[in-house]
């Protein structure tokens, strides 16, 4: 069993990353309202610092690193937004990261890597290549591997996203986030269930890459072998941490297809005017298809990040 951070631990790391990030602000938009038939308070993490909120994960475990650890750097696989996160959070730190990404990740994200100081490996598209190619590269350096989801000090980052909309003062009745490892949902989660025990907390997963889906249902970690999704951000298996957190903590998953993904990120581009990445729709495309569950609700839904390479919009 893992141990969960707890509510003064998410507290304290949100104090303690302040000089690395943004508070993001929370929108609505009156046609997407009507559409959902409830209210929508949306978490623009998309502004976040390196444009997701892998910043605060990020920055909560690189300022937590000892003295002697960070002699030696930090190092992580990712395929793209954990990567700039570590670079720019280790580079304000003043220390080395070594970033395994592989070929396929989008363009867009390996210049943001490297424009925050971040050394890129590249390595084979799947998991096993990542993380072979990780140990390599740890065992030659000595960095300090920081995990991009399944990792206390960066489950304890990801959760002050929720704590800042808890701030806000709104009575939220369901809180959504989009799942792929599971760093953010799980943050939110354990976040939500101290402040508001009531409050639902469900995510959405694309189809493609339903491995959290599957896993909540069968009550065991179930891993996901080939995903293929659009949302390019969610193509990580589940956490074991995280599965832990969500099982405990998280009330539902909510799977949609690329389509709905694609009509839910063009419908926040036109009518919010706001850029966003294809894994961020995927919450409120989960909500407009099961519109029934939220009527009159209040719902946040928390836009996780807006990188995307504009030359290559799905619609």
């Amino acid at each position: 069993m893992y141990t969960f951070p707890t509510l003064e631990e998410i507290k304290l790391a949100h104090e303690r990353i302040q000089p690395f990030i943004h508070r993001t602000p929370i929108l609505k938009s009156e046609v997407i309202n009507e559409m959902a038939g409830c209210e929508v308070y949306f978490k623009c993490e998309n502004f976040q610092k390196v444009g997701a909120f892998k910043a605060r994960g990020a920055a909560n475990a690189v300022v937590k690193l000892s003295d002697e650890q960070k002699k030696n750097g930090v190092a992580t696989h990712s395929s793209g937004n954990h990567a700039a996160a570590l670079a720019r959070a280790a580079t304000v730190a003043g220390i080395k990261s070594y970033i395994v990404m592989p070929s396929s990740a989008p363009e867009i994200k390996k210049k943001a890597v490297k424009s925050y100081g971040g050394e890129i490996i590249e390595c084979e598209p799947n998991l096993m290549a990542r993380e072979t190619t990780l140990q390599a590269v740890v065992d030659k350096t000595e960095a300090t591997f920081i995990p991009p989801y399944d990792y206390f000090d960066v489950v304890e980052g990801q959760a002050t996203c929720a704590l800042e909309m808890w701030e806000e003062g709104i009575d939220f009745d369901t809180i959504m986030a989009p799942v792929g490892g599971g760093g953010l949902l799980g943050g939110t989660a354990l976040t939500t269930k101290y402040i508001s025990p009531r409050t639902k907390v469900i995510a959405g997963e694309p189809e493609g890459a339903d491995d959290a889906y599957r896993s909540f249902q069968a009550k065991k970690l179930i891993p996901m072998d080939v995903p293929n999704t659009i949302a390019d951000g969610l193509l990580t298996s589940l956490g074991k941490l995280n599965f832990q957190i969500i099982m405990e903590h998280v009330d539902d998953i909510f799977t949609v297809n690329d389509e709905e993904i694609i009509a839910a990120m063009r419908l926040i581009y036109e009518r919010m005017k706001i850029v966003i990445e294809p894994s961020c729709a995927v919450p409120l495309a989960a909500l407009l298809k099961n519109k029934e569950q939220f009527k009159g609700q209040k719902v946040g839904i928390i836009l996780s990040g807006g990188n995307v390479d504009l030359g290559k919009l799905p619609f």
